[in-house]
């Protein structure tokens, strides 16, 4: 008999008319961009709000839940995730034009996905998006940025379900949004949000958004196991050079920890060559960190969310 506190009969008994889907001791290797990573001792996929609500209201407070997004920028380690893990899938990736510059977005659409739905609707502004490797919900997170924009110059509201089951709506402006950081209340789980454009030519938005592409191939090494952007650029009143540089002058470029290795191609980008634990994914990265302080007294922060917990090592 299994005596875990969310064993399949422990599950049952709280949500008896879960509508979702649910699963136990489920593989993330195969959905980590890294391959790497334990299992989710749970996974559920609600089916829409009202089951996301029926889960959260009735399982104990005390279990631990995580969101899953598109793990893009996300290294889970060995052991795997304890606890209720949910995926906001099917039911939470709808995008609906609202007013004729705006789109309500679900926090489960693929960013890319909203950038060209945005180009379809001549709207200007969400064109970076198709840089970002993510979900929505990911990125108003972290308040996800690239070729000069970020979410914060987009995002005019984000609704949330609190840890408590609530449903609140919070204006851009209460989220404390700066660089690769928002205040988002803990244990907040994004359910959608509106974006704002403004109509332009779609030939040059879809310029835009090329060059963008094609920047994106040149520079950094897409087609690899990687998490994307390892770790922060420095604050300029740090440093004037941005994370890569700092790792490049210390040595770092190629550098490898078992099947983990720094990209030839982009420093800041850690990739799994092909056997890749994500301890020596994490530990590459440490060290990287180790080497950079050493050498400048500059403490890199780390942009890749790292969760779960290590296996323990047999004696």
């Amino acid at each position: 008999m299994d005596n875990s506190p969310f064993s399949s009969d422990a599950i049952r008994t709280y949500l008896p008319d879960l509508r979702g889907k649910l699963n136990f001791k489920v593989p993330l290797n195969a959905r980590s961009w890294f391959r790497v990573g334990g299992p989710a001792e749970v996974l559920i996929n609600p089916a829409d709000t009202e089951d996301l609500a029926y889960i959260i209201q009735n399982i104990p407070l005390n279990w631990p839940v995580f969101t899953l997004g598109a793990t893009s920028n996300l290294l889970i380690r060995d052991g795997g995730i304890e606890g209720i893990s949910l995926q906001l899938r099917r039911g939470f990736n709808d995008i609906i034009p609202d007013d004729a510059e705006g789109l309500i977005v679900g926090a489960g659409c693929l960013d890319t996905v909203v950038a060209e739905n945005a180009v379809q609707l001549h709207l200007e502004g969400m064109e970076f998006l198709i840089g970002i490797p993510g979900s929505i919900g990911g990125a108003i997170l972290m308040n996800a940025g690239a070729h000069g924009s970020e979410i914060a110059s987009i995002l005019d509201w984000v609704e949330i379900m609190t840890r408590e089951g609530e449903i609140i709506q919070l204006p851009a402006a209460s989220l404390g949004l700066s660089y690769r950081h928002s205040s988002l209340p803990q244990d907040a789980i994004i359910l959608r949000a509106r974006l704002q454009g403004k109509k332009s030519n779609p030939d040059t938005i879809r310029n835009y958004m090329d060059a963008i592409r094609k920047q994106r191939e040149q520079t950094q090494p897409i087609r690899s196991r990687t998490g994307g952007s390892t770790f922060r650029n420095p604050d300029p009143s740090i440093s004037q050079h941005k994370a890569w540089e700092l790792i490049d002058m210390v040595g770092g470029r190629g550098l490898s920890i078992g099947g983990a290795q720094v990209s030839q191609k982009h420093c800041n980008f850690l990739i799994n060559t092909g056997n890749a634990t994500a301890s020596d994914i994490e530990n590459l990265g440490e060290e990287l960190r180790k080497r950079v302080f050493e050498s400048f007294g500059i403490k890199l922060i780390w942009e890749i969310k790292r969760v779960g917990r290590n296996l323990v090592e047999k004696g």
